[in-house]
């Protein structure tokens, strides 16, 4: 088997076997197959596309590249969740004691944020003590005790997908859905899990600007899911705005608890719910995805999620009476208040330029090296479809001290808003949901 041979043939638009893309994979891991035959055949993904049969191996292949966790000793049906990032996406700190208190088992492997914010990881270590490395064994342990845990990521999971990754992201390949896909999948699927539910965003704040790419990103995603046996589903939801009002770590470790108690906002809320009940759907805990949605609202009134969440950080060493005091958290010195030059309605707000603003605050990293700062970033005090009056707060930062960076995120705060005369229609959070079966609308 020769590497130009499967380079040509996908060039021409035949369709790869599962031992021509493992061939490819396995090669260029052990360094092979060279950059350059890798780029030609990734280029021609993305002008030929793949099959679902052909992403599922490929995903398959790069899955089998690194460590595969095994979560056998765990009992019951663990589901994973993902998603595809987004500005003020805090819902795994959520999700994780929501779903695990009513008994399904979450273990799930997170990340370190690259670009705006920081990544899950990031935000569980604003949590004084709280500990994201354990060992294998403790990890299961603690799933079977209290039903979740959330550790940092193997670095040895899914390897050819880092190298792959790289290499796309240098020869301009990386919006190809097929590799996006298996990028995602990969991982989820050497992680272990069961079960898995996508969050893929759509917007202005997201990778996929288009509700159309991103049902074709989530239906390629599921589809590769189905083909190697993981119930997966995915719900699609709108990024044209930040996600609740909090943007930065400890900020959003915050905002998540107050959404465990049933005081977050509106739109985190509906979602966590959401992608919550599909969770609980999977895991087999309900048959429905609106009985699962009642009976997680009810785990949210009765304090047993935010019981489940004080365990949780307890148990992995974590400073548990942020739950009761959140000002435990990291706070930061100085509030900079950022006010609007107009009158009328909040028309549009761009997600990712308020996410960058939070960055350049220190809330995350530019490059991978780059240390955050847990206390600094924007909190939102209007949103779209709110009245401004001139001289109205849009944001607050949370900064270190009002020097010329805290100005000049101010600048870029305010001009990230848009304004009408009129009040805007509201768009819908939830937009669609991607199953085995196809795609419904909402």
């Amino acid at each position: 088997m020769r590497s130009v041979d499967i380079i040509q043939k996908k060039r021409d638009g035949g369709e790869l076997t599962a031992s021509e893309l493992t061939f490819l994979i396995d090669g260029y891991s052990r360094g092979d197959i060279p950059d350059y035959q890798m780029s030609a055949w990734a280029m021609a993904v993305f002008f030929r596309g793949m099959t679902a049969k052909e992403t599922a191996a490929l995903t398959l292949a790069m899955a089998n590249s690194g460590d595969q966790v095994d979560l056998g000793p765990i009992s019951g049906i663990k589901v994973d969740k993902h998603s595809t990032g987004g500005v003020g996406d805090k819902t795994t700190l959520i999700l994780g004691p929501l779903v695990a208190s009513v008994g399904v088992p979450v273990a799930k492997m997170s990340g370190r944020g690259l670009g705006h914010t920081g990544g899950t990881i990031d935000k569980l270590e604003s949590i004084e003590g709280f500990r994201t490395e354990l060992s294998r064994e403790k990890f299961m342990s603690q799933v079977n005790d209290i039903g979740l845990s959330v550790i940092g990521q193997s670095g040895n999971l899914a390897p050819a997908d880092k190298k792959l990754y790289a290499l796309r992201d240098v020869t301009a390949t990386v919006e190809s859905i097929p590799l996006i896909a298996s990028s995602v999948m990969s991982k989820k699927i050497a992680a272990g899990a069961d079960a898995i539910v996508l969050d893929v965003k759509t917007g202005s704040g997201a990778f996929m600007k288009t509700l159309e790419d991103s049902e074709k990103l989530a239906s390629a995603m599921v589809d590769i899911g189905t083909e190697v046996g993981r119930n997966t589903a995915a719900v699609i939801s709108d990024m044209d705005q930040p996600l609740g009002f909090a943007i930065g770590n400890a900020l959003e470790v915050q905002e998540s608890i107050e959404t465990l108690k049933g005081n977050g906002p509106e739109d985190l809320t509906e979602l966590c719910l959401t992608l919550g009940a599909h969770m609980v759907v999977l895991g087999g805990k309900s048959d429905s995805v609106q009985s699962a949605k009642e009976l997680l609202r009810e785990q949210i009134r009765n304090g047993a999620a935010l019981e489940k969440f004080k365990s949780f950080i307890a148990a992995q060493g974590g400073d548990d009476s942020i739950a009761d005091d959140p000002a435990r958290l990291p706070q930061a010195p100085v509030i900079v208040e950022v006010t609007s030059e107009h009158s009328g309605f909040v028309s549009a707000i761009e997600a990712e330029q308020l996410g960058l603003a939070a960055m350049i605050l220190g809330a995350g990293r530019a490059t991978k090296d780059a240390e955050i700062d847990y206390a600094v970033g924007v909190t939102l005090r209007k949103k779209v479809g709110d009245s401004v009056n001139a001289g109205d707060t849009l944001a607050l930062l949370h900064v270190r001290d009002a020097n010329d960076t805290a100005k000049e995120v101010a600048v870029k705060v305010r001009a990230a808003y848009s304004f009408s005369e009129t009040k805007p229609e509201p768009r819908a959070l939830l937009l669609s949901v991607i199953t085995a079966q196809g795609v419904q609308r909402y």
